[in-house]
């Protein structure tokens, strides 16, 4: 008989076993929800510190607003009121480059640009500063934008950046990724020409990476928070409606325009 091994859930006639542990007795009741998806994605528990520092960034990411991934939700809601899931699903899949994605993005930057050998990090601040002023200068010239600076409404700076700085510190969770992008921080100008914010996205990914999580899973776990906020979004929607406001609002002021054949010039350029 073939088997297929897991150190996840597994059940038998009587008991529910979650890594390990015996899910009614030993999980339910007694773990967070935080402690657990960590626990999940890496199969160890979370020390105190770690859980606080991981659930510090799913409460950063869980919602923004009005962003896209919202407003696809409430318009999904309000296309298929009957499709609660595909509402959320929809809201999910805008999870990109953009929203959400930078995350991921942000905490990968970081760990390529680090030395491969621990002990071969800066040792101080001027250290990091050096690496991040090295690091910028390469992406300046390759013409590569650098995730986790600017954003579009904190110009001045993002609160979340700040606030999670001080979490990991506190947890002694401060580790070489929050190193350089603090760094990244505080050398960019040079380069640049402008002053440009950490932004919370960025900020993270670079706390995710420390906690030693899989570079795979950082958009995941972004995505795990925005489905909360989703949810919150979609339990709006469902008492205030808005989404049949922002329908109307496009459908009753388009524009008709000449009909704008396809160009493929622009396509070949980026060939």
């Amino acid at each position: 008989m073939p088997e297929y091994p897991t150190a996840l859930g597994a059940s038998s006639l009587d008991s529910i076993t979650l890594l390990g542990q015996d899910l009614a007795e030993d999980v339910m009741g007694e773990v967070g929800f935080g402690a657990l998806a960590f626990w999940l994605a890496t199969q160890r528990r979370p020390t105190a510190g770690e859980t606080r520092v991981f659930e510090a960034v799913l409460a950063a990411l869980a919602d923004h607003g009005f962003t896209p991934t919202a407003i696809t939700a409430r318009l999904t809601l309000l296309s298929a009121p009957d499709s609660i899931q595909g509402a959320l699903a929809a809201g999910l899949l805008g999870g990109g480059s953009r929203f959400l994605g930078v995350t991921e993005d942000c905490g990968r930057f970081l760990h390529d640009a680090l030395p491969t050998a621990r002990d071969s990090h800066p040792t101080d601040e001027t250290g990091w500063d050096e690496l991040a002023l090295a690091t910028v200068r390469s992406y300046r010239a390759s013409r590569r934008m650098i995730p986790g600076l600017g954003h579009h409404v904190h110009k001045q700076g993002d609160p979340r950046t700040p606030r999670l700085f001080r979490i990991a510190t506190e947890e002694g969770l401060f580790g070489p990724h929050l190193s350089l992008f603090a760094a990244i921080g505080r050398v960019h100008p040079q380069v640049l020409g402008r002053t440009l914010p950490l932004n919370g996205a960025g900020v993270c990914g670079a706390a995710l990476a420390d906690l030693g999580l899989p570079l795979e899973l950082l958009r995941a776990f972004a995505l795990l928070a925005r489905t909360a906020g989703l949810i919150g979004q979609l339990a709006e929607e469902i008492r205030t409606p808005v989404a049949h406001g922002i329908f109307l609002s496009v459908d009753l002021n388009n524009k008709p325009v000449p009909p704008q054949p396809y160009d493929d010039s622009h396509a070949a350029g980026h060939a």
